[in-house]
């Protein structure tokens, strides 16, 4: 209750304000599981955007907040979760150059409801918003009425008749008469909001006063960071314990603000440990069933953490042959696949394996890539291939038993680098599993190779990991200095090659496939 002569102050909400939050948040959210965001979530969005917290004061005590960040929408597109446009709700997502002012969380304490308050801080957003000269305010509304109606009538008659002002719902009502407008419904959202049935509207405040920076040309990164994740082969309980453990290592690469993160080659083997006992052929056959479920776990984490992911590789099934299978899951949500083309001896006759036919260079936020797959990188042509459909960075994931082996896929990816003027990238597992047949040992240094010239470190590594131990890697990567080196290079083995006298030709037309 606000007394006479209190006084109500509008402001940034500050560190030292978090108990007061908390306390308002407990109240206005116990029919959610999780009512209050932790201190250590508050500090960050104070951290990385003071001005987007805002708050209500009476008598100096916290009884409304209104929560934001900044995104760039075209990245999440209508069709996200909450989990998703707060970055798994690490606010990772959080971009300065962003287009829209998304609202992640409004409340008021319930002792001092209908005095406006929830009006001024929406009045403060939008004038926020356009001081920042952002496109829009956008975010997912709560429905918190619609379990009294859900067996009469859809989410969309709903919304309509609080449109229409038919039926009253203390979230919806408020926000379209502070001129948002619904422009979809949201399945899943929210998870746990009973009330709403775990729906909820996506709202929009457009903002009459934006004016559009203009652009010449779109141009892509020049410096490029990858992430590469030297994986310990260790025997994991379930499926869902590897998955937190992935989902640990695209956490900390992220917060590197990384543009990939390159797994190893069959970094998911430790769940062959429960099919150990049907023998090498059928146990990995077995482990195919984990690839769809773990790849859609990878682009969730795509979306979540705003990182493009090249997912190692892992077993496939497809018409009773089995195939090798990497992935690139990139940050928009869109994925690709590519199927290694040259199974080792060991892989055709201990399992059965066959290799793909096709080759695609990859499109990306970035600028072209390529992927490689462990022996694909020991065969010239297909670099080549790549290098001319203008790939300028190839990810190779890869796992091998020993020291030699490894030194054949190290060697060959450093002369891909230099002979195709780009950077290769290779990724492997290291450790062993003894538990798991023929996955005994593993030996790896996950490296960043680059060409050989003054502009790049004189040893051609741009980074190595250390030997033999779990870790990762971080490098950035100047996509300038390729197109300096094909132009102005010491040699310029792309532009020198005689192709009076040869060429590399995909003989199979119909399944290699560029932009």
């Amino acid at each position: 209750m606000v007394l006479v002569g209190s006084i109500i102050e509008i402001s940034n909400l500050q560190f030292e304000d978090y108990l007061d939050l908390k306390q308002v948040m407990i109240e206005a959210y116990s029919s959610l599981n999780e009512p209050y965001w932790s201190e250590s979530a508050i500090k960050k969005l104070i951290n990385i955007f003071p001005e987007g917290q805002l708050c209500i004061k009476v008598d100096g005590k916290v009884v409304a907040a209104a929560l934001a960040i900044i995104v760039d929408y075209k990245k999440y597109g209508d069709n996200h979760t909450y989990r998703q446009i707060t970055g798994n709700y690490r606010f990772t997502t959080h971009d300065e150059n962003g287009d829209v002012l998304y609202g992640i969380d409004m409340v008021v304490d319930t002792a001092y409801r209908g005095l406006r308050l929830g009006r001024r801080l929406y009045d403060a957003r939008k004038e926020l918003c356009e001081q920042l000269n952002l496109r829009a305010i956008m975010a997912g509304g709560r429905i918190p009425n619609y379990v009294q109606y859900a067996e009469e009538m859809s989410p969309k008659e709903y919304i309509e008749k609080v449109r229409l002002k038919e039926i009253y719902d203390p979230t919806l009502t408020f926000q379209i008469s502070n001129h948002f407008h619904v422009k979809k419904v949201l399945q899943n959202y929210l998870p746990g909001d009973h009330e709403s049935k775990d729906f909820a509207t996506l709202l929009e405040w457009i903002n009459i006063t934006y004016e559009e920076e203009e652009s010449f040309l779109k141009l892509p990164k020049s410096i490029v960071r990858l992430g590469l994740i030297q994986w310990q082969m260790r025997l994991f309980e379930s499926f869902d314990a590897l998955v937190e453990q992935v989902e640990y290592f695209v956490d900390a690469v992220s917060d590197y603000k990384s543009d990939f993160i390159l797994f190893p080659e069959f970094f998911n083997a430790p769940l062959m440990a429960e099919f150990n006992h049907l023998g090498e052929a059928k146990a990995i056959r077995a482990l195919a069933q984990y690839t769809e479920p773990m790849l859609e776990k990878f682009i969730e984490f795509a979306l979540s953490y705003n990182i493009n992911i090249i997912t190692g590789s892992m077993p496939v099934v497809e018409n009773k042959k089995l195939l090798n299978r990497s992935y690139l899951c990139r940050r928009d949500g869109s994925w690709e696949s590519y199927t290694k083309l040259h199974p080792t001896p060991s892989e055709v006759s201990a399992w059965g394996m066959v290799g793909g036919d096709s080759l695609k260079v990859f499109d990306t936020d970035c600028g072209k890539v390529g992927i490689l797959i462990c022996y694909d990188v020991e065969f010239p042509e297909l670099s080549r291939l790549y290098a001319l459909q203008g790939a300028r960075i190839l990810f190779v994931p890869f796992l091998t038993d020993t020291q030699n082996g490894y030194n054949r896929v190290r060697r060959c990816a450093q002369a891909r680098a230099v002979e195709n003027e780009c950077y290769v990238a290779i990724a492997g597992c290291v450790g062993n599993l003894p538990k798991v047949n023929n996955m005994d040992i593993q030996f790896a240094q996950s490296a960043i190779f680059t060409p050989s010239d003054f502009a790049f470190p004189n040893d051609a590594i741009k980074a190595e990991a250390t030997a033999n131990a779990e870790m990762t890697l971080i490098g950035d990567l100047d996509l300038e200095l390729l197109k300096q080196l094909h132009e102005y290079g010491s040699v310029q083995t792309l532009k020198d090659r005689r192709t009076d006298l040869y060429e590399v030709v995909w003989k199979k037309k119909e399944s290699q496939e560029s932009e």
